[in-house]
């Protein structure tokens, strides 16, 4: 089940490039996080079904728009259909690079399954904290999930590779993203940290500052307001002054519901 399959410009530069993501947004996900920007397909009650067979000409239609990658969004619970897809679409002249776009709540034995058909992980590292992980995604075991995870990916992907061009597009890695959340910045200094003695240069990692209130969170007080840039900033600083090198910034207004696509199985 998808809700969306369209060229999409708001990734990493080295993923959107100039044509942009080929990005399937899937319905559902196994994480239940109460700020979700995504809440409208998260839930599973948004999108269309479709079978193994349209998501493979799906993959080659996203190619055909020149795509500068096939982008998996919230893939986890269909792994076992994305993989025949995938093959199918492969052995039918899908060439581009194949992105794993995920919360990062993952078993190493899923992703185990998807070696050798995955260029390029895009997880989410969310949080250290086990009281935030368990308050705002009913997950108390995320950190040590997540972990496991990231060191599967890399061993998958090995070292970041990219293609020669004005572009400057990313063929094969890992992307680490992290989300600013309102209140926790003890928590995003740790996971930076650890990431930067863990990884090193190895990895790329995203610091976001586009979190968004939304409604279905509006009685929670401490989520109901957005990153101010001073605190972003002071992350940024901390980023920069632990050595990590190899990262991605967000700059002016990204904190918006204009950022979040129409779910409206276009594509599908």
């Amino acid at each position: 089940m998808a809700a969306r399959a369209a060229l999409h410009f708001w990734e990493e530069p080295c993923l959107s490039g100039t044509n942009g993501s080929g990005t399937v947004f899937f319905s559902g996900c196994n994480l239940r996080c109460v700020y979700c920007q995504n809440h409208t397909i998260a839930q599973g009650q948004t999108g269309k079904g479709i079978s193994i067979e349209r998501l493979s000409e799906i993959f080659l239609e996203l190619q055909d728009k020149k795509a500068h990658n096939i982008n998996l969004v919230t893939p986890t619970h269909f792994v076992p259909q994305i993989i025949k897809a995938l093959q199918n679409a492969k052995d039918n002249g899908l060439t581009i690079p194949v992105v794993y776009n995920t919360s990062c709540y993952e078993k190493v034995d899923t992703l185990k399954r998807l070696e050798g058909l995955i260029d390029i992980y895009l997880p989410d590292l969310k949080y250290h904290d086990t009281g935030l992980s368990a308050r705002y995604s009913t997950a108390p075991d995320y950190f040590e999930k997540a972990a496991a995870a990231i060191d599967e990916m890399l061993r998958q992907t090995g070292l970041p590779v990219f293609a020669d061009g004005e572009d400057s597009l990313m063929l094969k890695g890992v992307i680490v993203r992290h989300l600013l959340l309102p209140g926790c910045a003890a928590d995003s200094r740790y996971l930076l940290r650890y990431l930067h003695q863990a990884y090193q240069n190895d990895i790329y990692v995203s610091i976001m500052n586009q979190y968004t209130p939304m409604p279905q969170a509006a009685s929670i007080p401490s989520l109901n307001r957005r990153i101010s840039s001073e605190e972003y900033d002071r992350i940024v600083d901390y980023a920069i002054s632990i050595g990590i090198e190899n990262g991605f910034i967000q700059e002016g207004e990204t904190a918006s519901e204009s950022f979040i696509p129409a779910f409206d199985c276009e594509g599908i």
